[in-house]
């Protein structure tokens, strides 16, 4: 059932919502670490406009970083930090498909940010658990894992203050994805708390036109293009394409696809790829091509170990891994292979916990973001050309990294 409402303001949050609440977890086995996740143990910010001026400074193509304590706020074509956010606990952030904000997932739920003028806008959504934010085709949609509901409402619409919101209601609770096609339909992770199975599709008035419940761990989600969109499962992938669910086998019986990345340019989507159950924490070196055209799965071995957030595309439908060697590498999906790699960062290696730092890579137009946690710094990397645009030095280890991205629609 799907209903309308208002998001809500901070301080109605905090009348509501009381004590730390507990982070959502997603990969490092089966469940810890993913691209998308929940925040902090607080919701009380304090703002520093670094420039020190009367007026405050506003970021151009703003990029958002998390650090211990906080977020900062980069200037895109600088790097130049323009503004500082005090926020206490351990903080996510992804885009919300405009050009002005971010999501920022805390423990009392989301909290819009506007990245351009660095403050915390009274505009909130508050759950237990926050997880995934999903833009597409003109519309935000959060899922809220501990509640299990998932919240839709118009990216413009943030422009104006708090939207108004269309919700779904999940039969329970899970740690799941939600995506809202350009014809009104659904399409939604199935699951509990225990165990999580499958998708369902409903269409613009919320009745269920398509379910598939053969997706054992479901998780993650990303869109190709003509829509079609792939969501993960421990050994394989569930592709929904013209109003049908496909299953795409992995090689192995367990082939565990957890995290995506997908281009309105390409019908492949880019996977990471886990073959080992039992492994405490797996360090692979081989990622997916999901071909959502031919069902194809096929796997490339890129002779370095990556983590979640080393996945994204560039401005052609490029697959890029950004490895534990230090380099940004290129993939043609079509072909499969590795055409380039670009070094940015010195060798590292995955954390044992997927809450601390790695370098993490994100994409926006031409340009590659990469953070460098040892180093105390951030790149910015031409993806065509493998040419470093700039580098800036930061103040503290940088964690996760997002920032303002036009949706198209």
């Amino acid at each position: 059932m799907r209903t309308a409402s208002r998001a809500r303001g901070v301080a109605a949050v905090a009348a509501t919502l009381t004590g730390a609440l507990l982070l959502t977890a997603c990969g490092g086995g089966d469940d810890s670490a993913d691209s998308n996740g929940t925040g902090s143990d607080r919701n009380t910010a304090e703002v520093d406009d670094t420039d020190g001026t009367t007026e405050a400074a506003e970021a151009n193509e703003p990029l958002v970083l998390t650090h211990d304590g906080g977020l900062r706020i980069l200037d895109g074509d600088t790097l130049e930090v323009v503004h500082e956010i005090e926020l206490d606990g351990f903080n996510r952030v992804n885009p919300v498909g405009d050009d002005r904000h971010v999501m920022v997932s805390t423990a009392e739920g989301f909290r819009v940010l506007d990245a351009v003028t660095g403050e915390l806008t009274d505009v909130s959504f508050p759950g237990e658990k926050p997880g995934h934010v999903v833009h597409h085709a003109g519309v935000t949609v959060l899922f809220t894992d501990g509640t299990g509901e998932v919240t839709m409402f118009d990216t413009d619409a943030l422009g104006d203050g708090a939207p108004e919101v269309e919700t779904h209601m999940s039969d329970d609770p899970h740690h799941g994805v939600a995506i809202k096609l350009s014809n009104g339909e659904l399409v939604t992770t199935l699951g509990t708390e225990e165990a999580r199975t499958g998708i369902v599709v409903l269409d613009a008035d919320g009745e269920e036109i398509a379910r598939n419940e053969d997706c054992p761990g479901v998780h993650g989600e990303a869109t190709a293009r003509d829509e079609a969109v792939v969501v993960g499962c421990q050994d394989g992938v569930l592709v929904y394409r013209d109003g049908a669910i496909t299953k795409v086998e992995s090689p192995d019986d367990y082939g565990r696809i957890g995290n995506q990345a997908g281009s309105g340019e390409s019908a492949i989507v880019l996977g990471d790829y886990k073959s080992d159950p039992d492994a405490e924490l797996e360090r692979p070196e081989r990622v997916s091509l999901i071909d959502t055209e031919t069902g194809e799965l096929r796997l490339v071995d890129l002779g370095s170990s990556y983590t979640f957030r080393s996945l994204a595309r560039g401005p052609h439908g490029e697959a890029l891994v950004l490895g534990t060697d230090g380099s940004i590498h290129v993939i043609d999906p079509e072909a499969g292979e590795v055409v380039n790699s670009i070094p940015v960062v010195e060798e590292w290696e995955e954390p044992m916990e997927w809450q601390q730092p790695r370098p993490a890579i994100f994409v926006r137009d031409h340009t590659a973001y990469v953070t460098d946690p040892a180093g105390g710094a951030v790149h910015a990397v031409h993806v065509e050309s493998g040419e470093i645009l700039a580098s800036a030095e930061l103040p503290d280890t940088p964690n996760e990294i997002s920032g303002v991205i036009v949706d198209a629609h």
